[in-house]
């Protein structure tokens, strides 16, 4: 079944790029590396000029688009977690700007934003009692990195 790709833009690091971040996702890989047949205004004939990948089951492309688009905050990639073992994992090899982390959001090397998110954080965010989730969500709005068991103390009413 047909399905929409993103195809993100990188200034001649889109087979790096893609190979890192398989590195760090299950069910990820390179799917196809595509060299220019011809030059083009940011390479030359031979150069990647794009790379298919899978990220989590999903597809994407990377072009070599060259130095003119720049990502910004407007798009970013949410990974679901379970543990708090998988966010510091997954935000210790994507943070490339600390001061930028906030609620789960990191910037990695390449630009590109990130939200590193617990699988529960719907569920504590969205209770049925509303004072339990506007503390999980006050909680949460102070954190750089998401702390999954001081969201629920917050929740809890125990902070």
């Amino acid at each position: 079944m047909p399905t929409i790709t993103p195809c993100l833009w990188f200034d001649g690091k889109a087979e790096e790029t893609a190979t890192f971040y398989a590195s760090l996702l299950p069910d990820s890989r390179i799917d196809k590396v595509h060299r220019a047949p011809g030059n083009y205004p940011s390479g030359k004939a031979g150069d990647v000029l794009t790379v298919e990948f899978t990220l989590m089951g999903r597809p994407f492309v990377g072009l070599n688009g060259g130095p003119h688009f720049k990502f910004n905050e407007a798009v970013s990639f949410q990974i679901p977690v379970e543990t708090q073992a998988e966010i510091e994992r997954l935000t210790n090899a994507l943070s490339a700007v600390p001061e930028a982390e906030q609620c789960g959001w990191v910037k990695d090397r390449y630009g590109l934003s990130w939200q590193i998110v617990p699988r529960k954080l719907p569920t504590l965010l969205g209770d049925a009692n509303p004072a339990r989730a506007k503390r999980a969500f006050e909680s949460m709005m102070q954190m750089k990195r998401i702390d999954i068991a001081a969201l629920e103390r917050a929740a809890d009413g125990q902070v």
